[in-house]
Formats: structure tokens, C-alpha cells, sequence
């Protein structure tokens, strides 16, 4: 299995300079690539949707440090991205009439790439978005509001 992991961009805002120690550590998990252990290597979860957010949200510096990161890991092969068709189709089988969801629209389109990711495994400081996650019928997730709650390594 896949070490993927979804950062969402409240915590993503992180990985810029100066990192407290705990957000160091998770961006030297992500950016650290061994190719003779690729299995215990970081995946990110992306969407084209997530990707602008990321940029459109944020300045300079967290805008550049972000794409860099993405774009090695691109390179690497180490990304778990998931086309608009795909979360299209996971929200037309499950947002069903009943389904009551707490988190924004935007958010809503990030829930089906959590979980259609291998872990299932997000950081967020969104408390409603996280709700969600935690709730969705039928999956079981792991989410936190930082990096040391979580096994993710």
C-alpha cells in the first residue's frame, strides 16, 4: 500500500520557512525520495482542484515552496491524483439525498479524493471538513490537525 496522505491547504500553508520542528519533519518526509525503498516513500493526494487552491490562496513564498514539492514528487511518481471525472463519479454513487455533509463546497470536492486515496489518511485544521471525513458512511478514515497525531511515516 501506497503511503499517500492529504494535506489540506490550512496545514500545506505550513511547509514554509521557518518550520516549526514537527512541520520540518513532514516536509522532509515528503521531499526524501529513496529509489531502492519507493513502497516507504510519501504519495501525495492531489486534485487539479486541491493544486489551486494551493496556489490561489496563498503568497509568494508558500505558492513557490508548495509547487516545488509537487513538482518533485511528480517527477517521482509519487503522487496520487485524481481527475474531476473520477471525483464526478465518487460523488454521484455517495452524495445521496440523505447525505448531510458540514464542510464548504470547496471541500466537498476534496472529500472523494481522501477517500478514494490507499490510506485514507488527511491533515486538516478544518473542523467541519474533518467531521465530515470521520462520518462519511461507509469509509473509515484517519484525520488529524497535525502532522504528530498521525503514524503517517
Amino acid at each position: 500500500m501506497r503511503k499517500d496522505i492529504f494535506i489540506d491547504n490550512n496545514i500545506a500553508k505550513n511547509l514554509t520557512n521557518p518550520l516549526s520542528e514537527e512541520y520540518r519533519e513532514l516536509k522532509d518526509w515528503l521531499i526524501q525520495f529513496d529509489e531502492k525503498n519507493i513502497d516507504k516513500c510519501a504519495v501525495l493526494v492531489l486534485s487539479q482542484k486541491l493544486i489551486v487552491e494551493y496556489i490561489s490562496t496563498s503568497d509568494f513564498s508558500y505558492k513557490q515552496n508548495i509547487s516545488v514539492i509537487i513538482e518533485l514528487m511528480r517527477n517521482q511518481k509519487r503522487t496520487n491524483e485524481f481527475k474531476n471525472i473520477e471525483i464526478k463519479s465518487f460523488q454521484d454513487k455517495y452524495y445521496t439525498k440523505k447525505l448531510k455533509l458540514r464542510s464548504n463546497q470547496k471541500d466537498q470536492n476534496h472529500i472523494p479524493i481522501v477517500l478514494m486515496s490507499d490510506r485514507k489518511m488527511a491533515i486538516t485544521l478544518d473542523k467541519k471538513f474533518k467531521y465530515d471525513l470521520d462520518n462519511f458512511p461507509g469509509f473509515t478514515t484517519e484525520t488529524a490537525k497535525k502532522p504528530s497525531e498521525l503514524d503517517y511515516k
